[in-house]
């Protein structure tokens, strides 16, 4: 075949020049076969076992019809062969969709519902949950289970891996298929799966590289949950330079612990929440290690002076950024360089590159220098929208622009700041918690005719849920012990409110709407009445 100038054109089949996550495996596997790709628990996996093992895996999928578009569900915790599973299923055109494992059986069975997921794939501890949300559905097919399995129905991951077959055949993987469904829950109490492509992916990719100078002799450590697309957003530039990515299980925060790590394995990139750091530091200053850091980076909530300056102290050699984003974004949309961190305290940075941004009026009007408005993206690394929720989309992507939810405004020198959150929503310890999901959650409850939730300061997670109730007629009290099995199986724990505070009315302003501000006010206070 020759084109119009007569030149031949090659027969390589149009998947091998696709840029996604796959191909850059596949890349490292022919040029590095035996460097590191993933390391976890001491166990390592090179560049061409996790190019064959993900090639085996998916190639047992498709024999038992999973199949392009098909989602699977991801119920596992932070392990590689979360990253196997992922690629595999990308691999033949399949969505993974993440799960946070500490979703109630309720809130896990909305999710399997909503994608129409007939496949889960789990692990021995969180199998029991996995079996709870298909009884409860009477939709999963197959549960996949890595490592011991108790109930016999359970197909096992690493016999999947070595099963003897066809091959995989070679299946073309456009950009702009979804590679990820990342479910976030909306201020309707409902959550939303975004849709994330590829090329969303490496677009993340190409921002990472730019803001943290990745390199193919980095060694990242990943800490995040691999449910949260801080984790696996954080990983894209390690598939795209064949850098090492070190995954740390799940489980009580231990900063010697991670410190021996970082030392033992060579660590010289790392994100961690500020709370984190602050404990980091103080271990490594009372007990040093020699480690390599290079770049250590923070977000999902503020950082105070004393954290920021901490940090510098403790790793004057490292690079210190910030970054901030949502999940819709793939998530990074600004990063706040570590020069910049102390006398732009509160900021979140500058957009990076490959967003386009604006701060807008209710009337998408763009607000004057210094104003407050909400802040609105486009770019690269934008979600193609909300899975099966066309109204959400459309709300999302009114007059063009994302919306993102956060109100923000911008110094002489292009910094921003988040100065509210136009969505109802409270951080704690890096979780997010919307308002509205656990207040719809107990407005079902007999004992309560009104709930508003609210955040209240605290001194180790940032905020927490603070719940202020009516009763209802007749009911004189109410108390967290006697809500705490009701809380249990409807909601992840995170989002169980830590106190509970009884009014006569909630204060609404003339439209009825519930003055949320006032009992912030009144009940936000870490003094308010919580103290653990």
């Amino acid at each position: 075949m020759t084109d119009a100038l007569g030149l031949t054109l090659t027969q390589e089949p149009l998947r091998s020049r696709r840029n996604h996550w796959n191909n850059q495996v596949r890349r490292h596997a022919e040029t590095t076969p035996d460097r590191v790709a993933l390391r976890f628990l001491g166990k390592s996996t090179t560049w061409r076992e996790l190019d064959d093992r993900t090639h085996s895996l998916a190639a047992s999928l498709l024999r038992r019809g999973v199949s392009f578009g098909d989602r699977i569900l991801v119920l596992m915790l932070n392990r590689s062969e979360y990253v196997e599973l992922t690629l595999a299923a990308n691999l033949i055109g399949a969505i993974p969709v993440p799960v946070n494992i500490r979703m109630a059986p309720a809130e896990v069975a909305f999710l399997v519902s909503d994608s129409g997921a007939k496949v889960v794939v789990t692990e021995t501890m969180l199998a029991p949950l996995a079996d709870a949300v298909a009884q409860l559905t009477g939709s999963i097919e197959t549960i996949i289970n890595v490592g011991d399995a108790a109930n016999p129905s359970h197909l096992g991951f690493e016999d999947l891996v070595a099963e003897v077959g066809d091959p995989l055949p070679e299946i073309d993987i456009p950009e702009e298929t979804v590679a990820l469904i990342m479910y976030t829950s909306g201020t309707t109490g409902k959550p939303k799966g975004s849709m994330l492509t590829h090329q969303n992916l490496q677009a993340q990719a190409v921002t990472c590289i730019q803001a943290l100078n990745t390199s193919a002799d980095d060694i990242a450590s990943c800490v995040a949950p691999m449910f949260h697309i801080a984790a696996l957003g954080a990983m894209t530039p390690t598939f795209y330079m064949g850098a090492t990515t070190v995954i740390h299980p799940l489980g009580a925060f231990d900063p010697n612990q991670m410190l021996d790590v970082l030392e033992a394995e060579g660590t010289t990139s790392i994100f961690l929440v500020p709370a984190q750091w602050q404990a980091v530091c103080a271990a490594q200053q009372a007990a040093p290690r020699d480690l390599k850091l290079r770049v250590i980076s923070w977000g999902a909530a503020p950082a105070s002076d004393t954290v920021l300056n901490a940090m510098n102290a403790t790793f004057p050699d490292a690079m210190n950024v910030a970054v901030f984003g949502q999940t819709e974004m793939s998530p990074i949309t600004c990063v706040l360089e570590g020069k910049d961190a102390l006398r732009k305290i509160g900021s979140i940075g500058k957009v990076v590159p490959c967003v386009t941004a604006r701060i807008v009026d209710p009337a998408m009007n763009d607000v004057a220098p210094g104003e407050v408005g909400e802040i609105v993206y486009r770019g690269p690394n934008l979600m193609a929208g909300y899975w099966q929720n066309p109204q959400g989309t459309a709300d999302a992507f009114a007059g063009g622009w994302f919306h993102s939810g956060d109100l923000v405004r911008q110094d002489e020198e292009g910094f921003l700041y988040v100065v509210d959150r136009a969505k109802d929503m409270i951080i704690s310890g890096g979780e997010n918690i919307y308002c509205a999901e656990v207040e719809n959650v107990l407005f079902a409850h007999p004992s309560i005719v009104e709930a508003a939730i609210i955040g209240r300061a605290h001194e180790k997670w940032g905020e927490v849920p603070v719940a202020v109730v009516v009763l209802a007629e007749g009911v004189e009290s109410l108390t967290l012990e006697e809500m705490e099995a009701y809380l249990n199986e409807n909601l992840a724990r995170f989002k169980h409110p830590k106190d509970i505070v009884v009014v006569d009315e909630l204060p609404r302003n003339a439209g009825g709407k519930v003055v949320k501000p006032r009992l912030r006010e009144e009940y936000g206070s870490k003094d308010a009445g919580l103290k653990n």
